[in-house]
């Protein structure tokens, strides 16, 4: 897009804005003969196949990978009645410092799934809200739950415990069979995707067969490229610490400390454990073996968090469990392949800035289950995959909603020399701050409770018209008046590229695909 584009949709949006701010602004705020180890909530024989009787017949479907996505689907398909076999590299507990953090939208889709109480005896922490700070003020920003019911909520754990938990349950499915394996490639004959190659936990080579092959395994997937045109940005990495015996200032809130140079996060994964995550840009981070990370967060991150958690944040860099992870971004942007799909993290990220990942892979699940329910047979693999298109086009509203709220207030909160940026930040946690329709609304955006693409547009150009409007007073100076022309412009330059990777047509006009009128395949 040239700046000429850029323009024009900034004066478009900007009239939405407008009429937007100005109608709300006065609302104010998984062999019974074979020893078996007990591994967290899953019970793995020594050949690495979760314990329980073998499944007889054939496979309907194999799921590669069994994080959140893979496990979730693994239980949803399962209970569906189909024959699933799932591959996945590690069961042990995975150890993380992202996925921490379930969004209420997100709960609702484990609710729908029936796996809710996969939340339960995990030490899972109900999250209410975010609590906002800058340059020493703080605003707390309440999800709208008042619609729900009171077990409606965010949650935040431990992520190998919630994954280990969804495990078990898709393992207590006679028709699942959870398989530790490395899946090294796909079966292709003559373009549709038969099965996958996979190496068991003792080394030996495999191949399985199923009708529909499912790759969900993970950001790091090793078999995307055979079924997307992956375009992966790293804008930056986050570093993890455990904060102990300490408390946040606004209980049972996500707190997100607008810092210099990036944002900072603070929530609760368990009883007396606070997860942070310091955002650090670029792709390359202080090392931590030599001491520069430790030195880095104390000198430079330290003194902009808020005092109750100084002592406990400085006592877990000298503790030393500093933990790195690259946060990635990744459209979805699949080549439709009969016989496969791609789901999860390996099909489509977003920064964690907003904690939207889980929330986005579960609404997946759900349209996938209601898509393939009508389907008794699923081995004519050019029809259903033709039928599968219409996934791609149904889940956009949501996903597109979550993903570019997650891309363009990372970019918002980052910290910048230029002037319109800074305004753009100011306005951005004032806007917040007012309380009413203001807060309410980006709110339901980014828990997932309201994925409305068209709503998020109209509430990021309300932040930069109130912005702008700010600028006008007491009076519009020519440079107050050049420097809210770039913050406008500023704005697009944010919005319009992501929205672009999205797919404008899919995103917001999802009815004008013809893949989204495609009826189940005839039986």
């Amino acid at each position: 897009m040239d700046s000429g584009l850029y323009f024009l949709g900034g004066l478009l949006a900007s009239l939405l804005g407008f009429v937007f701010l100005f109608g709300f602004a006065g609302k104010k705020r998984s062999r019974a003969s074979m020893e078996v180890k007990t591994n967290g909530f899953v019970k793995i024989s020594q050949n690495g196949i979760l314990s329980r009787p073998e499944i007889e017949g054939k496979t309907d479907v194999i799921i590669v990978g069994a994080g959140v996505a893979g496990a979730a689907l693994a239980y949803t398909l399962g209970k569906d009645g189909r024959r699933v076999q799932v591959i996945e590299r590690d069961l042990n507990e995975p150890d993380r410092i992202v996925g921490e953090l379930l969004q209420p939208g997100g709960y609702l889709k484990l609710i729908e799934l029936g796996l809710e109480d996969c939340v339960e005896k995990i030490d899972a922490q109900r999250v209410y809200g975010y609590a906002l700070y800058k340059d020493g003020r703080d605003t707390k920003l309440p999800y709208p739950l008042e619609k729900f019911s009171s077990d409606v909520a965010g949650r935040s754990f431990h992520n190998g415990r919630f994954i280990q938990r969804m495990r078990e349950k898709a393992a207590t499915l006679s028709n699942v069979k959870l398989e530790q394996g490395t899946v090294t490639s796909l079966i292709e004959e003559k373009g549709t995707i038969k099965g996958v190659q996979y190496k068991t936990k003792t080394g030996q080579e495999m191949t399985t067969y199923a009708p529909l092959t499912i790759v969900c395994d993970g950001c790091f997937s090793n078999l995307r490229r055979s079924l997307c045109n992956p375009k992966v940005d790293n804008p930056s990495c986050f570093v993890g610490l455990v904060l102990e015996n300490c408390d946040l200032p606004h209980k049972e809130h996500g707190h997100v400390i607008l810092a210099d140079p990036s944002p900072i996060l603070f929530y609760q994964i368990g009883t007396n454990e606070i997860r942070c995550l310091v955002d650090v840009p670029g792709q390359k981070v202080p090392s931590v073996g030599n001491g520069e990370m430790a030195n880095y967060l104390k000198t430079v991150v330290a003194p902009q968090i808020p005092p109750q958690l100084y002592t406990s944040f400085i006592a877990a860099i000298d503790k030393g469990n500093i933990r790195t992870m690259p946060n990635r971004s990744m459209p979805a942007s699949p080549y439709p392949t009969p016989g496969a799909l791609l789901m999860g993290d390996a099909f489509n990220m977003r920064h964690p800035l907003t904690g939207g990942g889980m929330t986005v892979a579960l609404s997946d699940i759900v349209l996938l289950r209601d898509l393939l329910r009508p389907l008794y047979d699923l081995n004519d693999a050019s029809a259903l995959c033709k039928y599968l298109e219409s996934f791609y086009t149904l889940r956009k509203p949501v996903a597109s909603t979550i993903n570019t709220l997650a891309g363009a207030l990372y970019k918002v909160f980052c910290a910048s020399p230029d002037p319109a940026r800074k305004e753009m930040r100011e306005a951005c946690f004032d806007y917040l701050s007012l309380g009413g329709i203001c807060t309410s609304g980006p709110v339901s955006l980014l828990s997932g409770l309201n994925p409305r693409p068209l709503h998020l547009v109209v509430h990021f150009f309300a932040v930069a018209v109130y912005g702008v409007g700010r600028l006008m007073l007491p009076f519009p100076s020519p440079y107050r008046i050049w420097i809210g022309i770039r913050l406008i412009l500023g704005a697009s330059g944010i919005i319009f590229p992501i929205i672009k990777g999205e797919g404008v047509r899919k995103m917001f006009f999802p009815v004008m695909v013809p893949a989204y009128y495609r009826a189940p395949p005839l039986k």
